[in-house]
């Protein structure tokens, strides 16, 4: 917490002692100290009047705390959203490595097992896209740093969104792609070995 630095920065700037302030603001001295060693927090009376004191908006004053508490990701969510997301990329992996040889081998029955492959993999993929929408992550750079348990300062986080749309499209692009490409090379080698 940051707002124990800036109740003593803005106190030492006027030449205020811990007393002169506990009386200005109706509190003891004592309560001042451990507001300043970060033992206790000012309930927002006392802050609203070291704000008109110090002659600094409430957000300056306790700017430091609002950006931690911005910052501070739940753990939980992470580890869920980190979860989700291996599940799928495997889910993903196996179901296009898989779909060539289930209907070469199996045929109709082989398709079936494709479609549940891909139905399960598109409940998953449902998973992490609202994991995403919730935390509001769409670029790598947001993904990796959630995934991290880290949020991107407001100047990264205003670049990120700014290539969202161009990196939907190309997503798009080159998922499927991708996915024509290994599919279509797995059946013919399929076709030619068997």
């Amino acid at each position: 917490m940051e707002l124990n630095k800036q109740i003593k920065k803005y106190r030492t700037m006027m030449n205020l002692s811990q007393e002169d302030l506990a009386e200005r603001v109706y509190v003891t001295r004592q309560t001042i100290s451990n507001w300043e060693t970060g033992k206790s927090y000012p309930d927002i009376h006392s802050l609203l009047l070291l704000s008109s004191l110090f002659d600094v908006s409430l957000d300056t004053l306790i700017k430091g705390d609002l950006e931690m508490m911005r910052e501070k990701v739940n753990e939980k969510e992470v580890r869920e959203f980190n979860f989700y997301a291996n599940i799928f990329g495997v889910l993903l992996i196996g179901t296009v490595l898989s779909a060539a040889p289930l209907v070469y081998f199996l045929d109709m029955k082989g398709l079936i097992v494709v479609f549940v492959l891909f139905s399960v993999t598109f409940i998953f993929a449902f998973k992490v896209e609202g994991y995403k929408k919730r935390n509001d992550i769409q670029t790598y750079k947001e993904i990796l740093a959630f995934t991290n348990g880290e949020r991107l300062d407001e100047i990264s986080k205003r670049q990120e969104e700014a290539k969202r749309p161009y990196q939907n499209i190309l997503k798009v692009l080159i998922s499927g792609g991708l996915g024509f490409v290994v599919t279509l090379i797995l059946f013919k080698l399929l076709v030619m070995f068997f």
